[in-house]
This record gives structure tokens, C-alpha cells and sequence, in this order.
């Protein structure tokens, strides 16, 4: 069996280990006769590995108890709109911070349902950094203010949390950047995230509010668009993915024991994204465009000198086992994911084969 590196920015690369456990149970959980994705989810055995994934997550994020925990479906997408539908039944106005592509498509989502007020916008920079704190004004009737934390797109992450008094919640779409460092979860209302990074793989979302905020939806909320009925009912209001929270719980046991928690997850993080950065930096034939205060540990863009030679680099690569390094197509150039399951030497392979790209081609 060949494992390549894969750079893929989601559905991630998930970690061998983890795959390697699924395997090995597959067939038979447990001598239980049967596999984890064949068996109810009212059932005791998966009950117990629903409360274990959450117990782990909540140990390595520190989550408070006034926090719930919430295991539901559609991705960071149908998110977009659950925040407004959960936290305006009690009027004001949603708030927002402009970076790039995911959030302006959170902005869209609430517009169907408020007018949203732009509290402060990188958009006349290009996205290529954040905004200050000192640029943010939030409307006098802000029901929340919303941001995403790390642009996967455009490889722009916040370097601060927002300073808000404590009557607005904050409100933070962390996709593609939770349980890669260490967060204060007391800092925020509602943080949410899509699984296919760093949780697991495609089809599950976590969803953690906190407790106060499950009564502010609106009253027309469709039922399994509140987070209420998910948190009454310990997320199985209905049938939920069973295998994809299963998974999940499998990556919080690795980090927790494998990797030793978030912390050192972190310092592994750095690392490799700094290692990247270093080699865009030192070329002229590789540039990122991204304020290096606002780079992201996790997704990192970058350009060749000429442009003409994308599709080379891209097939070169390929050749050499380097995948899914194509940028998305609004913004073009390549695009190397460096979520918690990409190794070290993943990406020092990838540092080898850009040296060697821009010696025969540069």
C-alpha cells in the first residue's frame, strides 16, 4: 500500500492511523458482529462512542460546561444560515466581517433573512489581510457579530479575537482551522465547523454554543434547523451520520494520545507552515500574497513567476506523488493544504519538489 501526499484542502487527508483503525474494525466493532455504520444509533455501543467523541473533544478544546456540544449534518454551509435562524428571534441586527469568499457567503445566507451590517471589510485590500480591531463598528443593534476564522480559499487567517462587549455574541466559523491550535472557547457565543479538515471526514458538522443562546431562535425556525432540538436530544433528533461521528471520535482519540493534544499539535502546525513560507520567501519563482502577519498555518496559496508553467508544475508534481495542489479556480495559482493529518515530511516533500521545479524551469 502506497500512501501519497495529499494537500487536498477538503475532504482532507485524514490521519493513517485513524484509517488504519476504521479498518481493522470495519467488518466487526468490537465483537459486536457488525460494523459501526449497520448499527443503531439508540443503540448502547454507539451511544458510548458518541459520548466518547464528545468527552474527547471537550477535553482537547476546554470547552466550558455552559457549552453545548452539537453533532449535526449539511457542512459550515447550512451553518450560514442556522446562525441567523438561532440568534435573531429576539430582533437586532446580524453583523458580519468581510475576508473573503466563506464569509461572504455566510453574508449572502443571512441576507435571505436580515439585512446584514458589514462591521469592517478587507475587501478594497484584496484579502490580503485582515481587518483591525480598531476597524470594526458594529451596528447600535448588533444581535451578533459573525467572522471566519481561517479564509481556506484565500489562506488568510485572524491573528486576534475580536473585542466585543459582552452582549453581542461572537459568532466564528472555524472550518478549516479547529483543533489546530489552542482556542478559548469562553471568548465565543457560537463556534462552528464543517468536519472535512481536521474533525474527520465529509457529513458531520460540531456546532458549540453556548448554553444561554439556544433561546434566541426565531420562531419560524424549521425544528431541525435549531440547535435547541439538537442539544435536547443529544444531536439524534433524527438519524445522524453515524460512521462520519464515529471517525471523528477516532481523531480526537489521536490527537489526544497520538499527537498529545492541541498544544503540540500547534508546534507540529508551526513548523510545517513556517518550513513552506520560508521557501516561497527565499525564491523569486514562488510568491504569497497574504500579509505575513494574516498567513495561514493551514492553508498556504502560492504563484509561480509565470503562470504559463502552472500545468507542468501541477503534472510534475502529480509524478511525484504530490496531490491536489491546484488553487481554486477564483483565484487561481496553487494551493497547499497543511491540515493536522499532513506530515512533516509531506511538506518537506513538497518544499524538495518546488527546489527542483524552479532549478529545471525557473
Amino acid at each position: 500500500m502506497t500512501r501519497l501526499h495529499n494537500f487536498c484542502a477538503g475532504p482532507a487527508a485524514m490521519p493513517t492511523a485513524v484509517l488504519e483503525r476504521a479498518r481493522a474494525e470495519m467488518l466487526d466493532y468490537q465483537g459486536q458482529g457488525l460494523s459501526v455504520m449497520e448499527m443503531s444509533h439508540r443503540s448502547p455501543t454507539f451511544e458510548a462512542i458518541a459520548a466518547k467523541a464528545e468527552r474527547d473533544l471537550r477535553d482537547l478544546l476546554a470547552i466550558p460546561d455552559n457549552y453545548r456540544v452539537l453533532f449535526m449534518q449539511g457542512g459550515a454551509t447550512l451553518q450560514f444560515a442556522c446562525v441567523p435562524l438561532n440568534l435573531l428571534g429576539q430582533g437586532g441586527t446580524p453583523n458580519y466581517l468581510d475576508t473573503g469568499i466563506w464569509s461572504s457567503k455566510a453574508i449572502k445566507e443571512a441576507d435571505h433573512l436580515a439585512a446584514s451590517h458589514i462591521a469592517a471589510s478587507s475587501r478594497e485590500s484584496g484579502y490580503v489581510q485582515v481587518p483591525r480591531q480598531g476597524d470594526i463598528a458594529l451596528s447600535a443593534d448588533a444581535a451578533y457579530l459573525h467572522y471566519c476564522h481561517n479564509e481556506t480559499i484565500g489562506g488568510l487567517t485572524f491573528d486576534y479575537i475580536p473585542e466585543l462587549d459582552a452582549e453581542v455574541p461572537l459568532v466564528c466559523d472555524m472550518s478549516s482551522s479547529i483543533l489546530s491550535t489552542p482556542l478559548d472557547v469562553s471568548r465565543y457565543g457560537v463556534i462552528y465547523a464543517g468536519a472535512q479538515k481536521n474533525i474527520g471526514p465529509a457529513g458531520i458538522t460540531v456546532v458549540i454554543v453556548r448554553e444561554d443562546l439556544l433561546e434566541r431562535a426565531q420562531p419560524s425556525a424549521p425544528s431541525l434547523l435549531g440547535w435547541k432540538v439538537y442539544a435536547d436530544n443529544d444531536s439524534m433528533i433524527n438519524t445522524p451520520p453515524t460512521y462520519a461521528w464515529y471517525l471523528a471520535g477516532l481523531v480526537f482519540e489521536w490527537l489526544k494520545n497520538d499527537i498529545g493534544g492541541v498544544a503540540e499539535m500547534e508546534a507540529i502546525n508551526r513548523r510545517k507552515s513556517e518550513a513552506l513560507y520560508a521557501a516561497i520567501d527565499a525564491s523569486d519563482f514562488y510568491a504569497n500574497p497574504i500579509a505575513p502577519a494574516n498567513r495561514s498555518l493551514m492553508n498556504v496559496p502560492f504563484t509561480l513567476a509565470d503562470a504559463s508553467l502552472n500545468g507542468d508544475f501541477l503534472a510534475n508534481a502529480e509524478a511525484e506523488g504530490l496531490l491536489n495542489l491546484k488553487g481554486h479556480r477564483s483565484v487561481g495559482g496553487m494551493r497547499a493544504s497543511l491540515y493536522n493529518a499532513v506530515s512533516e515530511a509531506d511538506v518537506q516533500a513538497l518544499i524538495t519538489f518546488m527546489a527542483d521545479f524552479e532549478r529545471r524551469r525557473g
